[in-house]
């Protein structure tokens, strides 16, 4: 069914006051989620924090579940964590690298994720290698295929990039993985919440995300999904007693299952809501939101094409909720600001954020709008005459 969009709004009490295009930085929460963080506070200043913990346990295991159904994965095989770089880190430095052993990766690999390559390459002796893209500017499937060969360690994609609409070819690329037995690691930080993921048809090993973005739910919560058969490949690079027993003065047993990348101190308020904002997100069907999602994204683009001096700078045979553009008259910062001060909220990307590729097309830094389903046209309207006023 298509999204009510007016229902939407009337469960988000921000769109009373903005403009919210900074959904891919952090999206308005609905109603519900506020509430669950709220009860939950409110229970832990009434009981204490470990009486209260006890007192909502099923919340909390309801996150699990919740993030489960949304990638089609057992609940087994879900870690809830800090955040998605904390998730992404868990896997990743988990994954045993020897010298002469090679990563590869896209231009579109976000800076977090890259720091993490090049700090481990500098550790272990392996070397982290992108490769080419196509004219699209997603990664070029056959120069994926021609760079395989047995040191090949790590497949590590982003599956939409920080820094404009492209979509990469998630699926295929997990085929490609699959088929040569390499672990795959994706990077779902920006597309879960607005597209579907199905981790069966993504071939995934491994995959991270986050609460605050697409999902509506609150910060500091992310998620990591390791496939079963899978965890045994990895060695947590942190643990305590949480996520391992310590059975006898010298020795220790990982939990079986993916919550021995979690650790036992963490923010349950924010859990129980993530899991409420993954529910609801559930509800309206993530089919739903991207068949919302999309079409209105391309509605922004066309509109910001239309505005003399202003560049729009996405990529992708197929493109997602996040809009970037630059003004040849005013820096994306001021513009920001200028925005903002209109009860209009953007966000900016800068090349720090996607280095290799803001060099490779020598972007500067970008005006990141980013739509969601409870959006509307009128709001596209009111951001393009208000740019327009602007530049």
């Amino acid at each position: 069914m298509p999204i009510d969009v007016a229902r939407a709004r009337r469960e988000t009490p921000g769109c009373a006051h903005v403009a919210h295009f900074n959904n891919a930085g952090a999206a308005l929460m609905p109603q519900s989620v506020l509430d669950a963080m709220r009860d939950h506070l409110d229970r832990e200043a009434r009981l204490g924090g470990y009486e209260a913990h006890d007192a909502a346990r099923d919340a909390v295991e309801q996150a699990y579940d919740a993030v489960a159904a949304l990638l089609h994965a057992h609940r087994d095989e879900i870690a809830l964590v800090e955040n998605a770089t904390r998730a992404w880190d868990m896997a990743f430095y988990g994954l045993p690298l020897t010298e002469g052993d090679r990563i590869l990766t896209t231009p579109a690999s976000y800076a977090s994720n890259y720091i993490a390559f090049l700090q481990r390459t500098r550790r272990t002796g392996a070397r982290v290698e992108v490769v080419a893209t196509d004219e699209a500017g997603q990664i070029d499937l056959d120069a994926l295929r021609n760079a395989l060969d047995d040191r090949v360690k790590l497949i590590a994609l982003t599956h939409v990039p920080t820094n404009g609409g492209l979509v990469n070819p998630a699926a295929a690329v997990g085929q490609i993985a699959r088929d040569a037995g390499i672990p795959y690691l994706l990077d779902a930080c920006q597309s879960a919440g607005q597209l579907p993921l199905d981790v069966g048809v993504l071939g995934a090993d491994m995959l991270s995300g986050t609460s605050r973005k697409f999902l509506r739910g609150p910060r500091g919560v992310g998620f990591l999904y390791v496939r079963r058969d899978f965890l045994d490949r990895l060695d947590p690079p942190l643990l305590d007693l949480h996520a391992a027993t310590w059975t006898a003065p010298d020795q220790y047993e990982l939990r079986p299952d993916a919550r021995r990348f979690e650790t036992w101190e963490t923010n349950v308020a924010a859990r129980i809501a993530f899991g409420v904002a993954v529910d609801y997100a559930l509800s309206w069907g993530i089919d739903a939101i991207w068949a919302r999602v999309q079409p209105l994204a391309e509605t922004l683009r066309e509109r910001l094409r239309t505005l003399p001096g202003v560049h729009v700078r996405d990529l992708g045979r197929i493109r997602c909720g996040i809009v970037t553009f630059h003004t040849d008259a005013v820096e994306a910062a001021v513009l920001q600001q200028r925005l903002r001060a209109g009860d209009i909220n953007v966000s900016v990307a800068t090349p720090r954020s996607t280095l290799l590729d803001a060099e490779g097309r020598q972007l500067p830094d970008l005006v990141r709008a980013s739509v969601h389903y409870y959006n509307t046209e009128d709001e596209i309207d009111h951001l393009c005459t208000a740019l327009a006023d602007i530049v």
